[in-house]
């Protein structure tokens, strides 16, 4: 975002008449703007702010039935129609665990909410949309035809907040464009020793173990992965994540696809079957998801093994320019499973590249 004077809401409101069509975070952009601040500015008009209280969020939208999940970062926008069932609240944690809608959730990053309603060719689009504290959007809910609407304006008023000015304090700090699907470990000016990242990595017995690892040894998942040596972890071509799709639509093979910011992780666990490559957009436009992936923003795809009490567990994963993981992809399987062989088979004959040394 740049320095120059900030547009006043009136402002904001005729940009966003004079373009209807734009999308919001692009016009956002195009004004200098974050997201939230364009949609503070129509408060009152088409939008009320509501408070980001999570817990109470996730058990009333229990009742507004069926919905479309929206999360997003720079470089992929995951979309997922079902319902917020099998809420788990927490203050630091929670997670819905629904057949379709399955999240897991960061409250402390959530800084910002709005309920917004816009006019579309006589119908009113209803959604519910929670940004960090710089102002990008963490989380987004639409309505859908099957929604409850009552049960969404009965949430809706009890979320609402005292304070509808038409302008939100904005801080640059905690911004999810610097974050990705996990927080990273802070990365050290110090190598880390490889046999002790290799042997603590050898010892994994659970997935959500790796993170622990990487915090004690100081080290980032890039760096790890280009210091563990390539039976745990190995570089794939660029095109891996396309060439993947493909396959696994062909092979009707069910796959679990992570997109996520600092604020929110959203998980699709199923086989995909309508893949559309558009320009530099790759996209799965199947009933109940969607999934829109910047290819151009790939600079490395890692292929990553890790051991856990089931045998291992293979991974695929796509990184930006930054170094922060954009996508997450695993073969479908529930604690207590084994890896699906065809997932495993088809991730580790993925085209690889010579893998870069550690730095």
């Amino acid at each position: 975002m740049d320095q120059r004077v900030k547009p006043a809401p009136h402002e904001i409101r005729r940009a966003r008449a004079d373009n209807p069509k734009t999308r919001e975070r692009d016009l956002a952009a195009r004004l200098g703007i974050s997201e939230a601040e364009l949609v503070a500015a129509h408060c009152g008009d088409g939008v009320v702010r509501v408070e980001p209280r999570v817990n109470d969020l996730l058990t009333g939208l229990e009742a507004v039935g069926e919905v479309m999940a929206l999360t997003r970062n720079e470089s992929a926008v995951h979309e997922k129609i079902g319902v917020y069932d099998k809420v788990v609240t927490g203050n630091h944690n929670a997670m819905v665990l629904g057949e379709n809608i399955d999240l897991r959730i960061f409250p402390k990053v959530w800084a910002h909410g709005f309920a917004v309603e816009k006019r579309d060719c006589g119908d009113i689009r209803r959604s519910l949309q929670f940004f960090d504290a710089a102002g990008e959007a963490v989380h987004k809910v639409h309505l859908r035809p099957a929604s409850n609407l009552y049960a969404y304006q009965k949430l809706v008023g009890e979320l609402e907040s005292p304070n509808q000015e038409s302008t939100v304090a904005i801080s640059e700090e905690g911004s999810i464009s610097k974050g990705g699907l996990e927080s990273e470990a802070e990365a050290s000016d110090a190598s880390a020793d490889v046999d002790d990242l290799r042997d603590r990595w050898s010892r994994l017995t659970d997935v959500h173990q790796f993170f622990g690892m990487l915090k004690t040894l100081k080290l980032d998942r890039r760096q790890a992965m280009r210091m563990v040596g390539q039976d745990f972890a190995w570089l794939l071509d660029n095109d891996a994540v396309s060439a993947m799709f493909h396959h696994a639509a062909e092979g009707e093979m069910p796959i679990m696809c992570f997109v996520g910011n600092r604020g929110c992780i959203q998980i699709h666990s199923g086989p995909i079957t309508s893949i559309k490559p558009m320009g530099a957009w790759i996209n799965v436009l199947d009933e109940t998801f969607h999934l829109h992936l910047r290819t151009d923003h790939i600079q490395e795809v890692w292929a990553v093994r890790k051991p856990t009490k089931d045998g291992h567990v293979t991974s695929l994963e796509a990184y930006g320019a930054d170094g922060k993981m954009i996508i997450q992809f695993f073969g479908k399987r529930h604690e207590g499973e084994s890896e699906r062989e065809d997932w495993r088979f088809l991730a580790e004959n993925l085209p690889r590249i010579p893998s870069p040394t550690a730095a």
